[in-house]
């Protein structure tokens, strides 16, 4: 079983809950023999890719870019999404190259971090606004896409489960009071 088998699996166990559930139990996530670059040319996954490292920079921790969620939500958007939601997605990283043009006076790839990370906070702001106002039969916004996308992405990869969270490879048994400090990572499989 591959990755994106084991996470269409868990989100139809866990009845959606995780990140962006909802999306994948509606479309009944298919996994295909084809690649990412398919979908999305090689720029819009780079760009994908500076996406999540804004969200999720390099730190002591390896960065989103490194876990590779540029590809991942490719994949993830062509494989998982509905026709419409993939347009959703497709029409909203347009709109957001066009917002930051119009903020900034530059793509997002041309914008500094800071640039990026002040960009990306106005952007959280306008989505968050818009989630709390919508119906229940109006789509997601694509900049909460991303980042849902974003997060799953790293989290569920080698390099964010072993990095940035503590990892047991095969754990003997269920322990359910594990003690935990203040800044200990937290567990990716517990």
């Amino acid at each position: 079983m591959d990755r994106r088998e084991a996470i269409t699996q868990v989100s139809w166990l866990l009845g959606g809950t995780i990140v962006g559930g909802s999306i994948f139990l509606e479309s009944g996530c298919k996994t295909s023999t084809e690649k990412a670059k398919d979908f999305f040319d090689t720029e819009t996954i780079a760009l994908l890719n500076e996406m999540g490292e804004t969200i999720l920079p390099k730190t002591s921790t390896p960065g989103a870019k490194e876990a590779k969620v540029g590809e991942f939500m490719a994949v993830m958007v062509k494989d998982c999404y509905t026709k419409k939601d993939q347009g959703i997605f497709r029409e909203g990283i347009t709109r957001l190259e066009k917002r930051c043009k119009e903020d900034t006076g530059k793509t997002f790839m041309e914008c500094t971090p800071e640039e990026r990370t002040k960009f990306f906070v106005k952007m959280d702001g306008l989505q968050k606004a818009y989630m709390d106002a919508k119906t229940a039969e109006q789509p997601s916004h694509y900049f909460r896409m991303v980042k849902e996308l974003t997060l799953l992405g790293f989290f569920t990869s080698e390099i964010g489960a072993t990095k940035a969270l503590r990892y047991i490879e095969t754990p003997g048994r269920y322990d359910g009071n594990v003690p935990y400090t203040k800044g200990d990572r937290m567990w990716a499989n517990a």
